[in-house]
């Protein structure tokens, strides 16, 4: 299932990604710092969504309490909750 999420906090405007049966696929960040978020995608691309979750929540960007990364694992697991 296809999931759009709209992040606070950082740069990007908006995470899409599809989840299925709990693996995370076809990860697309609007804006935001566009090497590290096409870096990120490409990282995520078929790991299982709790795996996503652990490496990625809590990573902070500048201060800012959050990061992409981290609004990231707050989509996924928001996606699960559904």
């Amino acid at each position: 299932m296809r999931y759009s999420f709209k992040p606070s906090g950082v740069c990007s405007a908006q995470i899409d990604f599809d989840l299925e049966n709990g693996i995370v696929t076809d990860v697309k960040f609007t804006r935001g710092c566009n090497g590290n978020t096409q870096g990120i995608a490409a990282l995520c691309e078929g790991m299982k969504a709790d795996e996503v979750i652990k490496r990625l929540e809590g990573i902070n960007c500048g201060g800012r309490g959050t990061s992409c990364p981290d609004q990231l694992a707050k989509a996924i697991k928001m996606a699960k909750e559904q």
